[in-house]
């Protein structure tokens, strides 16, 4: 794999993969920036990478997903280069009649054989994995069924 940045002015960039898909990188102050700071890109990289590994299982388990998240909670070190220093991955999964157990093996072959981005980061800080599962009442109504962690063996 190739990328490369081109500076756009100030602290934008514009980012490029040899597969010719572009994102904007930004690390300016402004909250109004054109995209995401260079970590923030990487938290938001593993949600990504394990919600497509999720979402694709579960399909492939006939799961009647309505609405599907991963949020990321990272910490970083204080002093420079504030690297993360842990994470936490939180799936939140609402559909009709879902199978808890599905649900679990398919954050279970994410995090343990599909998804790269975490296959990587886990070699350098810790994380958790944690999911709830709502139940799709319709008309935007949810409530929640089951929560649980993830442990690795």
């Amino acid at each position: 794999m190739d990328a490369k940045v081109t500076w756009k002015g100030k602290l934008a960039f514009e980012a490029i993969a040899d597969t010719g898909r572009t994102i904007m990188l930004d690390s300016s102050a402004d909250p109004k920036g054109f995209g995401p700071a260079p970590m923030e890109l990487i938290a938001m990289s593993m949600a990504g990478c394990t919600a497509m590994d999720v979402i694709s299982i579960l399909e492939k388990k006939k799961q009647d997903v309505t609405n599907f998240e991963v949020k990321v909670h990272a910490e970083r070190a204080e002093d420079y280069p504030k690297v993360y220093t842990r994470a936490e991955l939180i799936y939140e999964v609402t559909g009709r009649e879902l199978d808890e157990s599905a649900v679990l093996r398919a954050i279970e072959l994410s995090v343990q054989k599909y998804c790269p981005v975490h296959a990587m980061l886990s070699q350098v800080f810790p994380i958790s994995q944690r999911y709830v599962i709502f139940e799709d009442e319709g008309n935007g109504v949810r409530r929640q069924v089951a929560e649980g962690t993830y442990m690795a063996e």
